[in-house]
């Protein structure tokens, strides 16, 4: 917090600092907490009528009276990462996004709208990297009637916790009624590592997901829609552990220029703890140096804790958090 010359806290933020990644800390609700104080780091979204709105970085917003401020201050808009590839925001998400491209897409001045028959959050959503063109009022009705156009509900694909990401935008959307529907991470490390974790051996490498692949995958009943969009990428490939009725373990991965993503690692639940997602991932990790790549990233739900061990010991670490905002009163695809 902001201490003054005299040892005094002080408020030093004010409306004008919109948009910037501030520390507050204000007196604690009654009956709340024991402690007096409580303190918030995020983005502060706005500051109208006498509140304070700052979103943090796992997109949770925290309404701050300004009455009970007691101090606050502008902190570095992002903390200097000490382990894995350096990125920015923009890169990943345009590099994650040439990852699990849509069938159909067009472009609002910036955003890109994004369709495939419903195959998924991702290949169905808004990636907002920019202005649209428009006040946001009149791009989000554009928004809901392209995707109404399709038979779909809107979706809008955001990102808080790095620096350019859109903890603004996320808080317009909240106040416009649309609803962040899920909320995941994505991890970035270095490539080397996961190559060397394992030997790969028994692992097969396909370019194509092939009927022994998708017998495992978990979403059932993959459509000609659904094998286009797994199929897209840059440089994509599939791996298999070869098992009695249906493959022990899958995996997925596609490089791009110094970046290999990692997805879809599925184990049979008999043959799990047996190293096989380690054996997958090292696998595909050693084509992907083979092509060049150095860095990895990959996406991870908040609740897979077993995911979550796995590649934190692999050296891994969330980047940035992201969130899928649906439109008000609609219904959309399941898993992002």
């Amino acid at each position: 917090m902001e201490i003054s010359a005299a040892g005094r806290l002080e408020v030093r933020i004010t409306a004008a600092d919109v948009g910037k990644r501030v520390s507050v800390r204000r007196l604690s609700d009654p009956g709340v907490t024991q402690e007096m104080f409580t303190d918030t780091v995020g983005v502060l979204t706005s500051w109208d009528d006498g509140v304070l709105l700052i979103t943090r970085k796992s997109g949770e917003s925290v309404a701050v009276p300004e009455s009970s401020l007691v101090a606050g201050k502008v902190v570095p808009a992002a903390p200097a990462r000490r382990r894995g590839p350096a990125a920015s925001y923009e890169e990943l998400a345009r590099v994650s996004a040439r990852a699990w491209r849509p069938v159909e897409s067009e472009r609002l001045g910036d955003w890109e709208l994004r369709a495939a028959s419903g195959f998924t959050r991702r290949a169905n959503s808004v990636l907002p990297l920019g202005d649209p063109g428009r006040p946001l009022d009149d791009a989000l009705s554009a928004v809901r009637g392209w995707y109404a156009a399709r038979g779909l509900p809107a979706y809008i694909q955001t990102a808080t916790g790095a620096e350019g990401a859109q903890e603004r935008l996320c808080a317009e959307l909240e106040r416009r009624g649309w609803v962040r529907e899920v909320s995941a991470e994505l991890w970035t490390g270095a490539l080397a590592p996961v190559a060397d974790r394992a030997d790969g051996a028994g692992v097969e490498l396909s370019r194509t997901a092939d009927e022994r692949w998708l017998a495992r995958y978990q979403r059932k009943g993959v459509s000609d829609v659904a094998l286009k969009v797994l199929g897209s990428g840059p440089s994509v490939w599939f791996a298999t552990v070869p098992g009695e009725d249906a493959p022990a373990a899958i995996g997925r991965c596609v490089v791009d220029g110094r970046w290999a993503s990692f997805a879809a690692v599925e184990v049979a639940p008999e043959r799990r703890r047996q190293g096989l997602a380690g054996a997958v991932l090292a696998a595909l990790a050693q084509r992907a140096l083979a092509e060049g790549a150095s860095a990895s990233w990959l996406q991870v739900e908040l609740d897979n804790a077993g995911a979550r061990a796995l590649y934190a010991g692999l050296g891994f670490a969330a980047h940035h958090a992201y969130h899928h905002y649906r439109e008000p009163d609609s219904e959309g695809p399941g898993r992002s």
